[in-house]
């Protein structure tokens, strides 16, 4: 069951006569089991785009599908899409309001039609898939550190049971080991579950690090959607718009220009390591 959006544009109006177009003829296809970064300057098309996914924009012109049906056609039904395509905004934590995080997790499920009974088995199915434990269920989430509410955010969604998770800068706004852990909790519902995870990401060095399709965009439309490894060898055009590659990218091919071989798809402080531990072997065995 993909998602497609066929010759998508979008144009915002305001109250005077000024208009701007957002999304310029995207031609775009997710598929199930995907792992997505979505980069781009700010201004680029990023957050009205994921927003297209699952119906919270309808486009000025063209069409998103979803298993092949318009979700735009005449009784659609948009409510039970936005239970299979969840998005996450950013510092989704400010939208916690209940009393303790136990019902708040329970509240999109019971409002997706589900009763108390099987939102509170969903909420704490959620609330333990993402680390957190039973004695901090009836805790308000004001107690809570800046990481541990933006994990019962994300555990509000996936109590929904989404096919698709969609997450707006999932980690802005938090502390280096906060950020390690919500970006491993997206590796690890996308390895175990096999949920698709559509990021959005100013991080290139985070994108290197999990996503394996980039969609770079750019004033409204499409410039790249390849594999990472090939998007980020356009360094040139990715600098053109505000965008760098990641650091030991960048490296890789500073070393290769300067006569050490290396090769230059390196992404990663792992792969770089293992990229010139490469070279060093190979002239040993040569010597």
């Amino acid at each position: 069951m993909s998602i497609r959006l066929e010759h998508v544009n979008y144009i915002y109006k305001d109250n005077s006569d000024d208009v701007h177009q957002a999304l310029k003829d995207v031609n775009l296809e997710i598929r199930p089991g995907e792992f997505i970064g979505i980069v781009g300057h700010t201004g680029s098309g990023k957050s009205t785009l994921i927003q297209h996914l699952n119906g919270l924009l309808r486009p000025s012109s063209g069409k998103v599908l979803y298993d092949e049906k318009d979700i735009f056609e005449e009784g659609y039904p948009l409510r039970q899409l936005r239970g299979k395509v969840g998005v996450c905004f950013q510092y989704p934590e400010y939208q916690l309001f209940e009393q303790n995080i136990l019902e708040d997790v329970c509240f999109g499920p019971m409002n997706f039609g589900k009763t108390k009974e099987e939102a509170m088995t969903l909420a704490k199915g959620a609330l333990a898939s993402v680390g957190m434990s039973e004695d901090l269920f009836l805790k308000s989430p004001f107690e809570l550190s800046g990481g541990q509410k933006r994990r019962v955010a994300i555990a509000g969604i996936l109590a929904m049971e989404p096919e698709y998770f969609v997450l707006d800068e999932p980690t802005a706004g938090l502390d280096p080991i906060g950020r390690d852990q919500i970006l491993n909790l997206l590796r690890k519902l996308h390895e175990e579950k096999n949920m698709t995870i559509i990021l959005v990401s100013h991080s290139m060095e985070d994108v290197a690090e999990y996503v394996d399709r980039m969609i770079v965009m750019n004033h409204g439309e499409v410039l790249f959607d390849d594999d990472k490894r090939k998007v980020f060898q356009h360094e040139k055009e990715l600098n053109e718009i505000g965008l760098s590659v990641p650091f030991y990218c960048s490296l890789m091919k500073d070393l290769n220009a300067h006569g050490f071989p290396v090769k230059t798809d390196v992404l990663t402080v792992e792969e770089a390591k293992e990229a010139i531990m490469e070279v060093i072997r190979k002239k040993r065995n040569n010597a």
